[in-house]
């Protein structure tokens, strides 16, 4: 990413770098740490590749390889700046590499190769998202002193600027032998600006040049405040100040501005108080086209200026008619004279405040003591307590002349003040609409700066999750890339999460391009055939033949995937016909058993089909609690209510009572072989066999989801949270899949998600509670149930924005651990150094879905130990579960 900067050493060219920066020191840390672990990670990348299959004209995400959100966001909105994109696919090493130094040689090049490989498949990948770590693990090899320890931040950063530097300016040379070399980064991004003032009374005028450009957010409503701020006369300070009274001061014009202009949004501060930095989430407001012509020009820049001062003498002089007072306590003038109005006009009802004082309440002040209501100060235009009303303070003694006199001077002086007052707040709606017009005029929006890609941190100053919002011209839609998801997005969703004010999510940095140049996200034209490059075309031949062998090495994965998934398809069939009889469990009758005949007579074998569906539909019929679900009985039971074809309904039948054990008893020989003679008359077009086979696969998945949840369930209730999360996790997912295809064919979704949001906050106290005792192996222990257990699984709480109370669960575990920034740690110095690097995966808003290890092994249960065992847990749940939990 500091590509941009190359050339520059001058510290205002550090800041848009500082970003990946700090991502890079903390992913070095995070990735030494996994090398440690001997745990098996909760998730992974789905083993499906399917799933990691590139959409059609989908942009390809970043996989985050260890806190590089940051990283990600930035190199995102840097590759969808088209002509940087085509700047770095096209960088070629310099023809004498063997004369370069063994740094440039050995780590310059081989970084600028993969950083092409990345974008080369960022543009070609046939995957969902590409991996970084190559360029990762460059940087993260390249900057290590000589005793392998993590350097300094600023001494990382400058470092790496010298290193992208040399790559350019040696290639910028070589091409112009003799002539002053053009680096076109430095052409792409950076300006100039005039820096115009005096100092200590002696004018002077100074040209510096900038990369991305500080803006202060406190104390500023919107985008062009900050740069108003920016620019204006300030104070520069001198070592003879104090001796020396002449004025000093200075303005800043933009005297060429770059391409792409981008700001830096200064969101942290630093509290002395508590001695560490806070983030400013205050709202800052930001337009999609920024005008910079006010910036630039000094033709309306004096008169504005002008208009601005008077208009602050304006607004001061409002302020004290609104303000007034000399005390701690200040109110507008005009209801100060009302106020005084009504008491002067106010008749006594005593001689004495104290005489109504009730005197027959027993002394010792037993009596409960009621605190008088405070009095409001409401404006003279609200109604106001009657007059009439007892203990009103009044004068003592007051003539009708002198009352006559007091109201009218009163009365001309509220209306003096309140003629004073609209017409001051006249003026200044005049000169804001002035100031308004003259920037509106088509002569100051010649200078149009279209904003590009918003890069968003969520989270605190110590720690947080990054992403970004980038623009789409093609498209005309913005998108937001988030690590590896990239979904469409628009400008409302932009706004709620970039102007801050709304949670802890805020843009820290805005990218705006120069609209006049079209040049910057345009695409290439095959100079032949004038067709739109697209692709790998848009590629050179070493990158193009590079991605070519990424993705026939993923095209291999999906063959291999999809073979081992139809061999594993025919084995299933294979074995579900080979046990076709044994597809669902044999009824359990209710019914008496019949006289010990040594045969059952042929005759009765249709009725007592006929008998059993009849008990099974009444069964169905029935409004029963959960812990009596009769669908767990008997397959028909669970077809019924889910309105399954008659043929399915009659053919489960006749294989229930087809089914060869019955041939051991004589009793049930006659109804098997009617059984048998039935299904023979079925026609093979007459049932769907693949539907049936459905159908009964949808029964095994209701019942291996029961199985999930009673298990977790059973373990939420002894308080084995660890051992019950995984049970109640897949029994969300399995029942979710059920629910989706019919509201019978699955359990209640509103209970399993509050044992699965139950289970996941008490592991998350229990957690907590570790981590407050200091002690190492306590503080590990609480941060690996939550990287093992609890961060997983935040994604899936948050991937239904309207399931409320999962939202609020997530925002009440994050609140917990976010408020340890604000503590004092001094039992153990690398508390706050586990805190920071743990927080970012807590805050990341991704909704990403990744996939779970493997399943808890399941025994296998008869259908009467399966009933009565579900029957005992939801009984215990009705018991100990309080229906107004909040949850």
């Amino acid at each position: 990413v500091a590509i941009i900067l190359v050339g520059f050493k001058a510290a205002s060219n550090l800041a848009l770098l500082c970003c990946v920066f700090r991502v890079l020191e903390a992913s070095i840390a995070e990735n030494k740490a996994s090398l440690k672990r001997t745990h098996t990670e909760v998730w992974s990348d789905s083993p499906n590749p399917h799933d990691r299959k590139r959409q059609e004209n989908c942009p390809v995400g970043l996989k985050n390889v260890g806190n590089t959100c940051w990283f990600s966001a930035v190199i995102q909105s840097l590759f969808n700046l088209l002509e940087f994109q085509r700047l770095v696919l096209h960088y070629s090493p310099p023809a004498r590499v063997q004369e370069l130094p063994r740094n440039q040689k050995h780590r310059n090049l081989p970084f600028m190769q993969e950083l092409r490989n990345l974008f080369s498949l960022m543009v070609g990948s046939r995957r969902k998202y590409v991996d970084p770590s190559k360029a990762v693990e460059i940087l993260k090899d390249a900057f290590k002193s000589s005793e392998s320890q993590q350097q300094d931040v600023s001494e990382f950063t400058h470092k790496l600027l010298d290193w992208l530097e040399d790559a350019f300016q040696m290639k910028a040379e070589e091409d112009r032998e003799g002539e002053k070399p053009k680096n076109p980064m430095v052409e792409l991004f950076y300006g100039r600006f005039l820096a115009v003032g005096v100092l200590e009374g002696k004018k002077f005028e100074n040209t510096e040049m900038f990369g991305q450009y500080p803006l202060q957010v406190n104390g500023f409503k919107d985008l062009h405040e900050c740069l108003e701020a920016a620019m204006v006369e300030g104070e520069i300070e001198s070592l003879h100040s104090a001796e020396n009274s002449a004025k000093s001061g200075q303005e800043h014009w933009f005297t060429e501005l770059p391409p792409v202009l981008t700001f830096e949004l200064s969101r942290f501060e630093f509290n002395q108080a508590l001695g560490r930095p806070e983030k400013i989430h205050n709202k800052l407001e930001f337009p999609p086209m920024l005008y910079m012509d006010r910036y630039v020009t000094r033709l309306k820049r004096e008169e504005i200026r002008r208009l601005k001062e008077h208009l602050t003498v304006l607004q001061q002089r409002l302020e004290r008619y609104l303000s007034y007072g000399s005390g701690p306590k200040r109110f507008p003038l005009a209801d100060v004279l009302q106020y005084a109005m009504e008491f002067a006009s106010s008749k006594p009802v005593c001689t004495s405040p104290v005489e109504d004082i009730d005197t027959s309440a027993p002394p010792g002040g037993t009596t409960a003591q009621v605190p008088p209501a405070p009095r409001q100060g409401l404006p003279f235009t609200q109604s106001r307590v009657p007059p009439d009303l007892p203990m009103h303070p009044a004068p003592r003694h007051i003539t009708e002349e002198e009352l006559r006199v007091l109201e009218g001077c009163l009365h001309r002086w509220r209306n003096e003040v309140e003629n004073d007052t609209r017409d001051l707040q006249g003026s200044i709606s005049r000169i804001h609409r002035t100031i308004e017009l003259m920037y509106s005029d088509k002569s100051m929006m010649q200078v149009p700066y279209r904003l590009h890609a918003v890069l968003v941190h969520e989270g605190q100053a110590n720690a947080g999750h990054y992403w970004a919002y980038i623009y789409d011209p093609h498209h005309r839609c913005w998108m937001k890339y988030n690590d590896i998801s990239v979904t469409k997005s628009s400008w409302e969703e932009l706004v709620r999460d970039s102007f801050g004010g709304y949670r802890n999510a805020s843009a820290y940095c805005l990218m705006y391009i120069n609209d006049k140049k079209p040049f910057l996200i345009e695409e290439e034209f095959d100079k032949e055939t004038g067709q739109m490059l697209s692709g790998l075309d848009k590629l050179p031949p070493d990158l193009k033949e590079y991605v070519k062998e990424d993705n026939q090495l993923f095209e291999r994965e999906l063959e291999e995937w999809d073979a081992m998934q139809a061999r594993k398809a025919q084995q299933e069939k294979m074995a579900l016909a080979a046990a076709a009889a044994a597809v669902a469990p044999r009824p359990m009758s209710t019914e008496p058993s019949p006289p010990d005949n040594t045969g059952e007579s042929p005759a009765h074998a249709p009725h007592a089909i006929k008998v059993e569906y009849t008990r099974l539909l009444r069964l169905a019929q029935e409004d029963t609690p959960p812990q009596n679900d009769h669908r767990l009985q008997h397959v028909i039971v669970y077809f019924i209510q889910n309105q399954a074809p008659k043929k399915i309904l009659e053919r489960t039948l006749l294989m229930q009572f087809a089914d060869r054990n019955l041939c051991f008893d004589e009793r049930c020989k006659s109804i098997m072989k009617v059984a048998r003679a039935k299904l023979d008359l079925i026609k093979p077009d007459e049932v769907n066999m693949e539907e049936y086979e459905m159908w009964h696969q949808d029964y095994r998945n209701f019942r291996e989801t029961t199985i999930f949840l009673m298990i977790g369930l059973e373990l939420f209730l002894k308080k084995s949270y660890v051992e019950a999360l995984m049970y109640l996790i897949y029994a969300y997912q399995y029942n979710k899949e059920l629910l989706s295809k019919g509201p019978y064919r699955g359990h209640d979704e509103e209970l399993i998600a509050h044992y699965r949001r139950e289970c996941l906050l008490k592991l998350n106290e229990h957690a907590a509670a570790l981590f407050e005792t200091g002690e190492e192996p306590e503080v590990n222990s609480g941060l690996s149930i939550m990287n093992e257990l609890v961060v997983p699984c935040i994604p899936l709480l948050l991937v239904d924005e309207l399931e409320e109370k999962d939202m609020v669960a997530v925002e009440d575990m994050r609140n917990r651990w976010c408020s340890y920034l604000g503590q004092e740690m001094e039992r153990k110095s690398n508390l706050q150094e586990k805190l920071t690097d743990f927080l970012p995966k807590l805050l990341d808003c991704s909704t990403e879905i990744k996939t779970f290890s493997e399943p808890p092994k399941m025994p296998s249960y008869s259908t009467l130990e399966l009933c009565e065992r579900f029957g005992r847990v939801m009984a215990s749940l009705t018991l100990s579960r309080t229906p107004a939990d909040g949850r």
